[in-house]
């Protein structure tokens, strides 16, 4: 029976018997029985512990170094659910403390598992959201590096921050306008798209495009700038026709669209 499939009593009791069990394997040093939970089937589940370890690290300073061992214990288990479930614990630690976590995230960046990898694109979308300064120079850190895949989870990690500070993000994506890996531009393009259609940021966005020395790839940008704005015409800050006009100001002609 899944978690939703529960009463909201029952869930209740089942949320403070995960949280009260988290609380008591960090007092008596039994991080195994944390995995216990961080393994279970249910993704509800794995998000409560996740959620509870994060809570717990920002409310009991005194449990801090604690709390990072088991963490750094779960992030080394043979099970790929509990080490997605430990980066998604980095992820809400690096909200208020990134400089703890870096090194961990940079040692799962590694991690074979998808599951893996989606957590540290994740976890860093909600870092870079609430603490984006440590995250931003973590990712200038990792955006060059030898492996296509960290390259593409760095860069997909940036895109929750471009929805608000596209400016901030922008220089670095365009670092990677030449990326000899396909899969990286198609991503750069993906979070172009993606950061275009929020208040304030197709300008921004339409702007920056202007300085890229990949003409192609900008266009093929301006292209997905203008599918997003089609899909998500209910959604954004400006009209279809309104993104076609400024990305035509700007010099780039509607034929992108189909690039």
């Amino acid at each position: 029976m899944g978690f939703y499939d529960l009463s909201r009593p029952e869930r209740e009791r089942l949320l403070h018997k995960i949280e009260q069990g988290i609380v008591g394997a960090l007092e008596k040093d039994k991080p195994a029985e944390i995995e216990q939970y961080a393994s279970d089937s249910d993704t509800h589940v794995r998000k409560n512990v996740y959620l509870v370890l994060g809570r717990l690290y920002r409310d009991q300073q005194g449990s801090r170094t604690k709390i990072l061992a088991v963490i750094t214990s779960l992030l080394r288990s043979s099970d790929e659910k509990v080490r997605q479930t430990a980066v998604y614990a980095l992820g809400e630690i690096g909200k208020v403390d990134a400089g703890k976590v870096f090194d961990l995230l940079g040692e799962a960046l590694s991690d074979e598992h998808h599951s893996v990898r989606n957590a540290i694109v994740g976890a860093l979308k909600q870092m870079g959201d609430k603490n984006p300064g440590p995250v931003l120079e973590f990712a200038g850190k990792y955006l060059h590096n030898p492996d296509p895949k960290i390259r593409r989870e760095i860069v997909h990690g940036l895109e929750l921050r471009g929805r608000t500070h596209p400016e901030e993000i922008l220089p670095l994506l365009q670092e990677l306008e030449n990326d000899p890996d396909k899969k990286i531009r198609e991503t750069v393009v993906h979070v172009i798209g993606q950061i275009s259609y929020k208040k304030g940021c197709l300008e921004k966005v339409a702007s920056a495009l202007g300085t890229w020395h990949n003409k192609e790839l900008a266009k093929q940008a301006a292209g997905e700038i203008l599918s997003v704005h089609k899909r998500y015409e209910k959604f954004s800050a400006r009209s279809y026709k309104e993104a076609e006009h400024i990305l035509k100001i700007k010099g780039w002609e509607k034929q992108g669209e189909d690039s």
